[in-house]
């Protein structure tokens, strides 16, 4: 095969990349290219199952085409599909959702869900830049990967971050720089809350005086608080100021505040959080008296706003950081639930049931040992929050085909606009 093709796009890939085929046959997955479009396109790297290149000239275009706001889009491995409107990335999203629940699962949803859209620049709550001396191009760099590479991208700003996060990029180069420990410092984590931000400085050898003064003179000078992390993540502890305000987040249908700290775990799009528990509770229609588990609870994100219907909580989770402070978001907000630290790869949790409702919101790998320790005869409704359309399909094919649910439901969150990440959510209620 020539280094150059004329190719026909016919869909987009779980990685937001165009699909087509050779002459001979072979996919071809071609980056910044669109379904429906013709495009010319150069070689990037040849496997055995597949090719990959990447768009250089648009023979025909996509209406769902537009111009990458971001300077750095196509060197930057943050986002994918800056190039292609909300509608056609969302849609793509909703698609690749269907396939998989058909293909991986052999089911269908008897509804789909209208999808839910949010901002789609600035929503970046939470981030990790790595950090990198390279002295050919001029010192330390910040930022995410190089698209398919471990190199540190060239950034001097972040569309999908927060204005007040993304200005300070530069900054904090030429801080790490001044560093003593700037070859011992490999990571950066971002978080914001509604009322306050914070920079963890991950640094692998002490600080001098000199070093925390440059770091106390940043942190009065950008508003953002500075945490220090020698060790792993519960090492992590505010240094400037000593005593920060606090980070949170509001969940104002439900009257719920949730703290965290930097290095937990919380949805990085706080604004598509918020509409997603909406849904969720609507989908799980707690009533009082009821008694519904939330499995992989993490911080009480649903299981504090479902507790304000009346219903009785109880919230599961391996960690038991979390867990601590999900009894701490617990006591903060007025409300009593249960929660425990619990092996969900063992399914423990059934032996507290049984339980009218569950919701799940797994990792990744999903939560198959879950569904399938189902008892027969609870629950009567399941609301799955997914990360992964693959896992959701193959956890949807137990939930119907051997634990006797119908999926009613189903639909997409955009929870990551401009990446291929396709967050959804599933309604599965016991067939009549």
């Amino acid at each position: 095969m020539e280094g150059r093709l004329t190719l026909e796009i016919a869909a987009l890939d779980a990685e937001g990349r165009g699909v087509g085929r050779n002459p001979e046959g072979k996919v071809v997955f071609v980056e910044e290219a669109l379904a429906g479009e013709r495009v010319e396109a150069s070689l990037v790297r040849r496997r055995r199952a597949y090719d990959l290149m990447r768009a250089t000239s648009l023979l025909r275009e996509s209406s769902g085409r537009r111009a990458p706001r971001c300077a750095h889009f196509g060197v930057c491995g943050g986002c994918a599909t800056q190039h292609a409107d909300a509608r056609t990335q969302v849609a793509a999203k909703q698609r690749w959702l269907e396939d998989c629940l058909a293909r991986i699962g052999k089911v269908a949803p008897e509804t789909l869900l209208p999808p839910i859209y949010g901002e789609e620049w600035g929503y970046r709550r939470r981030a990790r830049f790595t950090v990198r001396r390279v002295a050919k191009k001029g010192g330390v760099l910040v930022g995410f990967h190089e698209r398919r590479s471990s190199y540190v991208a060239d950034m001097r700003g972040c569309e999908v971050l927060p204005p007040r996060i993304s200005r300070w990029i530069p900054d904090l180069r030429a801080l790490v720089e001044s560093l003593s420990v700037r070859e011992r410092l490999p990571q950066i984590e971002v978080a914001v809350g509604d009322q306050a931000a914070a920079f963890v400085f991950r640094h692998l050898l002490p600080l001098t005086a000199a070093d925390e003064d440059r770091l106390r003179a940043f942190a009065a000078a950008s508003d953002v608080c500075v945490w220090l992390q020698p060790g792993g993540p519960e090492s992590a502890h505010p240094f400037a100021p000593a005593a920060p305000p606090p980070l949170d987040y509001a969940l104002p249908e439900f009257g719920v505040r949730i703290e965290f700290r930097p290095t937990d775990f919380t949805q990085v799009n706080h604004g598509v959080n918020r509409v997603l528990v909406q849904r969720a509770v609507r989908l799980l229609a707690p009533q009082p008296g009821e008694r519904i588990a939330d499995l992989y609870c993490g911080l009480g994100n649903f299981a504090l706003p479902i507790a304000r219907s009346g219903a009785q909580v109880a919230g599961f989770e391996g960690s038991r950081v979390l867990i601590e402070r999900a009894r701490q978001n617990a006591a903060l907000n007025g409300l009593e639930v249960h929660f425990e630290v619990e092996d969900l790869s063992r399914s423990g949790f059934a032996a507290a049931g049984p339980f009218d409702k569950v919701l799940l919101d797994p990792p990744r790998e999903g939560a198959v040992e879950v569904v399938k320790a189902l008892p027969a005869d609870w629950p009567r409704r399941v609301v799955y929050v997914s990360c992964d359309p693959a896992t959701l399909a193959r956890d949807a094919a137990v939930l119907v085909q051997a634990q006797g649910f119908a999926l009613r439901a189903a639909g997409v969150v955009n929870m990551f606009p401009h990446t291929a990440h396709v967050e959804s959510i599933a309604l599965f209620e016991r067939a009549k």
